[in-house]
This record gives C-alpha cells, sequence and structure tokens, in this order.
C-alpha cells in the first residue's frame, strides 16, 4: 500500500513546490491542505504515515494542530515533521510533539532524506 504524506501550511506556493517535489521523487499519495481549520478533520479521516506542518498558520497554529494530533489516539503515532522561519520554532515544535524540525528555507534533499528515514521506521 503506498504512503500518504500530507502537507499543511498556509502559503499556497510552499504547498504546490512540496507537492511537486515529493509527487516526483517519492512514490506516496501526496495530501494537502492550506486551511489548517481544516486540517485536523481530513487527517483523521486520511491517517497520513508522514504529516508537514508549518508552524505560523493563522487560527490554527502548526504546534496547535501537532497538540490536537497527539492527543487522539487513533492518529498520535503519525510522524510529524514541521517547519518554520520562526526563530523558537524548533522549541515550539518540539515542545508541541514534533518528531524533526526543519527551519526554513531548507534543502529539498534533507527533506527527503527524512521523509525516507520515516518510511523505514514506520
Amino acid at each position: 500500500m503506498r504512503r500518504k504524506i500530507f502537507i499543511c501550511d498556509d502559503d499556497k506556493n510552499i504547498v504546490e513546490m512540496l507537492e511537486m517535489v515529493l509527487g516526483e521523487f517519492t512514490e506516496a499519495t501526496i495530501l494537502s491542505e492550506t486551511d489548517s481549520r481544516k486540517a485536523f478533520a481530513r487527517l483523521a479521516i486520511e491517517n497520513p504515515d508522514i504529516l508537514l506542518v508549518d508552524i505560523s498558520m493563522p487560527i490554527v497554529s502548526g504546534d496547535q494542530l501537532i497538540r490536537q494530533i497527539r492527543d487522539d489516539m487513533s492518529i498520535s503515532s503519525m510522524f510529524i515533521i514541521c517547519m518554520s522561519a520562526n526563530l523558537m520554532g524548533e522549541q515550539i515544535a518540539i515542545n508541541a510533539g514534533a518528531d524533526v524540525y526543519l527551519a526554513k528555507p531548507f534543502d529539498m534533499s534533507q527533506l527527503l532524506s527524512l521523509i525516507g528515514g520515516a518510511a523505514q521506521t514506520g
């Protein structure tokens, strides 16, 4: 069965770029959501293997979304990669329960390596 990677970022350009790169360099099904208010419900339905989430989003921030996921036993084991340009991003992400933090801008090869590692452990 194909693995699923879910992208949640309010920046449509970043989402489109990630969809393109991950679609080309992984064999995963790529799902995305730019409205963080809708993300949790979609995550519960789709149950992806990996979530790529930005911290800085309006209304529901990435760290709030991560906490919701970690509190829900049906999806709490999801591998979460949190991305941000926030100077406190790593601390916020790890405190919320992210597995990995990536500082924006990041190198695509680094992201692909993290996804490959998550696929092997999952």
